[in-house]
């Protein structure tokens, strides 16, 4: 509120009138007089600043964080102002709405450093009457004088104070003291209302954009999609949490955070993909798009289009949802098949064919069914193709991986749950009805989550279920560590898969599928081995199994200068630096495994050998599995 200029004698008679005799002279403006009164009600000192109340703690750190885009904002305000402020000897203090200081802007603040000042409390019931009470109160920005502040020491001084607004709530204030009062400087009235108010515009709309940011970015970081805007260089401008954490396990990093790698650097295939197309104009929309991380293989499907600024192709945007996550959203509408059948698992030798037949019998039936076979071994392949050849094959696949599923998620990803709103969401089994579920790594359920699951199975009569585990069940009961009831559920037949060691015959074909798709995949023509890179694939006993020797030719795939991949273009695995010694020396072992940050299975791809393998080893030199 733009006040005219008031004569300070005369407002000094007003307020002591007031304070020594408890007259309230007609002339004093009805806010203040509203605030005098409140002041000799609750007994504030008038002479000077009492003991002040100081909030810290988690409560302290929670508001500041609240305010950080409006400290920061202001932060850039002040510098570009910093002159004005400090030839006029103003201070600026930005407070929340219970009037604590969150940011103090001063050389002094009646002899308070910014650093005694922040945290602290200046509420009317703290300091009595003020421009941060008046302003709270009316939700008004308002201009009060000197004489007309409660505590006297500060009556050299003026106060202009303004109520950060939101949705008809005060959310912060901003105050700025004239230390000096504003005539001594022979500043106007109007030039300090004028950049109080600037300063309060300015907040409040960075709140409405924050709050804009903070919605849109948890909608964002909600999807099962991964989100990214992406610089011509690679560099990434912005990403949502699942795209995050596909690139940094576990590390959020949104809208210039730093930690975020670079995708022509992340992604093994990043120039064969359809992202570099949008840099020269070509948008992609529904295409299937797989990324290379790691050793991790993303099948999704992407839209891909370029921004413009001022003309010029400023980025592009991806959208990726994966094709498991679609599947499981659209199963029932879809009626979506298996993308894998029993012929397209390739092998001629005499262990592999008995393991086709056999699936082929199993597939004819609607009995539940146990996979078991070493990591890499093509299970999921495998479950793909039974559901196809069996009379449910109309119905739904439904996958759930346990490995990948926090243990207490298990729970609502198998049997469902009800959202805080009262809606409903269906679990795996209920998605899978009328076809077939497929549970991958069924070791990782504790017997307590086996019991439940075995009594829903006999409930559900609707659904077949096909499991897949890496280590032998039958061990795990007799340790009572996995549901005997459940076992004998699943187990009612059982196929295991060969590992890749005991079919080596196989490997000229399985390499040259796995290179068929890979060009099919990314559009490219197709790649051959030389005579040597096939010897150099023949002579290794691939612990990892056709998923590590899939790794090896996707990266020889996109190294190869031309059609034929040399044995050049192959990096086989175990060139960890520690050779095979680790075998033997167990401190060499431990090295290994803290280069790793104990993770069971960057440790296995390092060395080169099976999680399996791993097992073996740990018991070997006396560790246990969650070392870190």
């Amino acid at each position: 509120m733009i006040r005219e200029r008031r004569t300070r004698e005369k407002l000094r008679l007003y307020y002591h009138k007031y304070r020594d005799q408890g007259i309230m002279d007609p002339n004093v403006h009805p806010w203040v007089a509203e605030a005098w009164q409140k002041s000799r009600g609750t007994g504030v000192v008038t002479k000077d600043f009492g003991s002040l109340v100081r909030l810290t703690g988690p409560d302290w750190d929670e508001r500041l964080t609240a305010a950080k885009p409006l400290i920061r904002h202001l932060d850039g305000l002040y510098d570009s102002l910093r002159d004005f402020f400090s030839f006029n000897n103003i201070s600026l203090l930005l407070l929340d709405s219970d009037a604590y200081v969150l940011k103090s802007y001063s050389i002094s603040y009646y002899q308070k450093s910014p650093s005694e000042l922040e945290g602290i409390r200046l509420a009317d019931k703290d300091i009595g009457a003020s421009g941060i009470g008046i302003a709270l109160t009316h939700q008004k920005p308002f201009y009060l004088y000197g004489p007309e502040i409660w505590i006297e020491t500060c009556h050299e001084s003026d106060e202009a104070a303004a109520p950060i607004i939101q949705e008809g709530q005060v959310r912060y204030l901003v105050s700025m003291v004239m230390m000096d009062g504003a005539e001594k400087k022979g500043l106007s009235l109007d030039t300090v209302v004028a950049v109080l108010l600037c300063i309060k515009h300015s907040l409040e709309q960075v709140i409405e954009l924050d709050e804009k940011l903070s919605i849109r970015n948890d909608i964002l970081d909600r999807i099962p999609m991964a989100v990214y805007q992406v610089a011509p260089d690679g560099s990434v401008l912005f990403s949502n949490r699942p795209g995050s954490d596909r690139l940094v396990l576990g590390k959020r990093s949104n809208m210039g955070l730093p930690g975020l790698p670079n995708l022509a650097d992340a992604v093994l295939n990043f120039k064969h993909t359809q992202i570099p197309r949008a840099f020269l104009g070509i948008p992609s929309h529904n295409r299937e798009l797989v990324w290379l991380i790691g050793n991790k293989t993303y099948e999704d499907i992407a839209d891909i289009w370029p921004v413009y600024r001022d003309g010029e192709i400023h980025s592009a945007n991806v959208v990726s949802a994966p094709i498991e996550e679609i599947k499981t959203l659209l199963a029932y509408a879809s009626q979506y098949k298996a993308r894998y059948s029993l012929s397209s698992l390739v092998g001629n030798s005499p262990r592999f064919s008995a393991m086709k037949e056999r699936a082929a019998r199993c597939a004819r039936h609607s009995s539940h069914l146990l996979i078991i076979g070493e990591p890499g071994t093509g299970k999921q392949r495998l479950a793909h193709g039974i559901h196809q050849a069996s009379p449910g094959a109309a119905g739904p696949l439904i996958t759930i991986r346990c490995g990948d599923i926090p243990l207490e998620m298990l729970p609502q990803e198998l049997f469902g749950h009800a959202e805080v709103n009262g809606v409903a969401i269906p679990g795996k089994i209920e998605l899978a009805r009328g076809g077939t579920l497929f549970i991958d790594e069924i070791d990782k359920l504790s017997p307590d989550l086996g019991e439940k699951l075995h009594a829903a199975l006999i409930m559900e009569k609707e659904v077949r279920v096909i499991t897949a585990a890496d280590v032998d069940l039958k061990r795990l009961v007799a340790k009572e560590v996995f549901s005997e009831k459940l076992y004998n559920l699943i187990s009612q037949s059982i196929i295991r898969t060969s590992s890749l060691r005991h079919r080596q015959v196989d490997i000229p074909l399985i390499a040259a599928d796995i290179l068929r798709e890979l060009a099919e995949q990314n559009s490219m023509e197709s790649r051959n081995l030389s005579a040597g890179a096939l010897e150099l694939l023949m002579s290794y006993d691939w612990p990892g199994n056709v998923k590590q020797l899939q790794r090896v030719l996707e990266e020889g795939f996109f190294q190869a200068q031309g059609l034929l991949i040399l044995p050049s273009d192959l990096a086989l695995p175990g060139g960890s630096g520690w050779g095979k010694a680790w075998k033997r020396d167990r401190s060499l072992f431990i090295e290994a495994w803290k280069a790793c940050g104990g993770n069971i299975s960057r440790l296995a791809a390092n060395l080169g050998v099976s999680r399996v393998t791993l097992y073996r080893y740990l018991e070997k030199f006396g560790l246990e599995r969650n070392r870190k």
